[in-house]
């Protein structure tokens, strides 16, 4: 028979000290930590029903014709300014080259009509003078008729004359206001403030802004989505050709109605995306849209009818992102996010109890507190 070990009872008991500390100390862990929670819920206001989103701009040709080369191709990141594709330019160039030769012959059909005023106010003053003389002529006539000098027709001759003399005179008036009139009215005017010239010139201008349009560039920064333009392909004038979604990101969040209580402009919030688990990016609440989205809808909700149901309303976020790259994690628009806003620790169960206990300083009356 063996002996009895003295310490068996002392190891015995230690185990059930160890269980009954565990299950003090694990309630009461769930318990604090459970409280902690309790008392400072209310800061933050999230919800998964978040998005990215990107300024999307449709690329189309300003003109029409034939694509002969482009020099991008699907999801490539581009620069603002970078060529896209070409339009056959010939076309353009005759058009260029057309509108230039009529502005040129406005320019010497203007030099003609000045040369043509200068004519025409000589010939004024010739008939002026010649009426004159058969005016003389003609009284003259009318004289030696009433002494019987000269036979009737002599003096109708002279008034069949002096006849024609005042239209001729008339007529070169005519030619010379004409004359003035392709002038603006002020010989002297400049070719640059005359309508005809103005109108060539605008023609060249339209011309050239054409042939311009016939390199289309990209207006910003961004990445080319799905695109299917080859060479050879006939665009008409505002045909999409390809998508281009800027490298400019921010978050949409759909915040219910009743999460927005605390929720300011420029609050600081944290966003998750589920393509990177884990990573956090670091925002700012730029703006909060002034009505539901269910206002901006094509057919508004109509509320006021006998089987009415109360819907929580979702109001929309937008957040700003700190950076989009961060540790080269690239967002990408359409991603799906869990967004956080801190709205200050004020606005905790833990806050709101602190504020209500701090005295109020009592104001005297005409002093300060």
């Amino acid at each position: 028979m063996s002996e009895a070990n003295p310490t068996a009872p002392a190891a015995a008991a230690r185990p059930g000290w160890r269980r009954l500390l565990a299950w003090i100390a694990g309630p009461a862990l769930v318990c604090g930590i459970g409280g902690w929670l309790y008392l400072t819920g209310g800061r933050y206001a999230s919800t998964d029903n978040a998005y990215v989103q990107a300024d999307r701009v449709t690329i189309a040709a300003q003109i029409g014709g034939r694509v002969v080369e482009v020099d991008v191709r699907e999801n490539q990141a581009v620069q603002a300014g970078q060529v896209l594709f070409r339009i056959d330019p010939a076309p353009l160039e005759i058009a260029l080259a057309r509108a230039g030769a009529q502005l040129e012959s406005v320019r010497s059909m203007l030099d003609a009509a000045r040369n043509g005023y200068e004519v025409a106010q000589a010939e004024v003053r010739s008939a002026q003078a010649d009426l004159g003389y058969k005016q003389r002529q003609f009284a003259r006539m009318q004289e030696l008729r009433a002494r019987g000098l000269v036979a009737q027709q002599a003096l109708d001759d002279a008034a069949n004359t002096l006849a024609a003399a005042r239209a001729k005179l008339e007529s070169s008036r005519a030619a010379a206001t004409k004359a003035r009139n392709m002038l603006g009215g002020l010989p002297q005017t400049p070719d640059e403030d005359l309508a005809a010239y103005k109108l060539a010139l605008a023609q060249v201008a339209a011309a050239r802004l054409d042939l311009e349009h016939a390199t289309v560039r990209a207006p910003m920064a961004g990445t080319i989505g799905k695109t299917s333009l080859l060479p050879g392909d006939f665009l008409a004038a505002g045909q999409a050709a390809m998508p281009l979604v800027a490298d400019t990101l921010w978050v949409d969040a759909n915040f219910k109605e009743t999460d927005l209580t605390h929720v300011r402009v420029g609050q600081p919030a944290t966003i998750e995306v589920d393509t990177f688990p884990g990573h956090r990016w670091r925002a700012r609440v730029a703006s909060i849209s002034p009505a539901s989205s269910a206002e901006f809808a094509l057919l508004p909700a109509q509320n006021a009818t006998g089987n009415w149901v109360k819907i929580v309303q979702r109001i929309p976020v937008r957040l700003t992102l700190d950076d989009t790259q961060d540790d080269g994690l690239i967002l990408r628009a359409g991603m799906s996010a869990l967004v956080s806003i801190d709205t200050g620790a004020g606005n905790s169960v833990l806050g709101r109890w602190r504020d209500a206990a701090a005295p109020t300083p009592r104001r005297i009356a005409g002093g300060s507190p």
